[in-house]
């Protein structure tokens, strides 16, 4: 399936240099994770909060046992490996083509795939931090810690995301902007682009390629030069890197 729509992007891919991919919670679907916004989302499930008060700062604050509960069971998905969307982006990075990925997900598949340049947006599971005195803690120990983990040193530990109320960090918007300005081919996967400030980055992508691959319509219209309504795995997984 797909097959002339496979043969344009690799075109486009093997007429690249420098390649970034900005990308949503489709590239992980595929891996198992469930995103928010689909009908089979986070966000259209039945909770006594609604998920989105939920992963607010304030909400953290004020009811971090009931925060943990949902965080641990629908944002922590510790088994989930790599789909053919992350081990491509890897390669292509490897053989030079791909100079950055700039992801809204923080669930680390693109580093478990091999990727180096990530730009996490929203931070991730896997670094975690004291209130109180600043220690480290990884992934593994707050998902097992019972109710709300906490140091050693008794202060709640903080997961490195951002949540709602938050801003994102500053250095990432930075780098992340600067990727998209230098790039030649900016390919958007796995994002309806609908949370900004995020969405709003692709307005510095000065380059000669635009590919949108996502299951749904994007929300906003982007001038793609290829758009692609399939999942980003199948897409990404028939290129070939040169």
């Amino acid at each position: 399936m797909y097959q002339e729509e496979v043969r344009k992007l690799q075109e486009i891919i093997d007429d690249s240099r420098r390649i970034v991919f900005f990308g949503g919670a489709g590239v992980s679907t595929e891996s198992g994770i469930p995103d928010f916004r689909s009908a089979e989302g986070i966000y259209h499930q039945h909770y006594k909060y609604a998920p989105e008060q939920v992963v607010s700062h304030s909400f953290f604050k004020a009811h971090p046992d009931v925060f943990y509960e949902f965080y641990k069971e629908k944002m922590m998905c510790l088994e989930a490996e790599p789909n053919a969307a992350h081990r491509k982006l890897a390669q292509l990075e490897e053989a030079g083509r791909l100079t950055a990925v700039i992801t809204q997900n923080i669930d680390g598949l693109h580093q478990k795939a091999g990727s180096k340049k990530v730009y996490e947006l929203h931070g991730s599971i896997h670094r975690n931090y004291c209130q109180k005195c600043g220690r480290f803690y990884d992934a593994a120990f707050v998902k097992e810690a019972p109710g709300i983990p906490r140091c050693g040193c008794g202060g709640i530990i903080k997961p490195d995301v951002v949540l709602y109320e938050e801003s994102l960090d500053s250095m990432t918007i930075e780098k992340s902007v600067r990727a998209i300005a230098e790039a030649d081919t900016l390919i958007i996967g796995g994002t309806s682009l609908v949370v900004y400030p995020a969405a709003g980055f692709i307005d510095y992508f000065r380059g000669r390629h635009l590919v949108v691959i996502n299951k749904s319509a994007t929300a906003r219209e982007v001038g793609a030069e290829l758009s692609i309504s399939a999942p980003i795995g199948e897409i990404l997984g028939q290129i070939k890197v040169k």
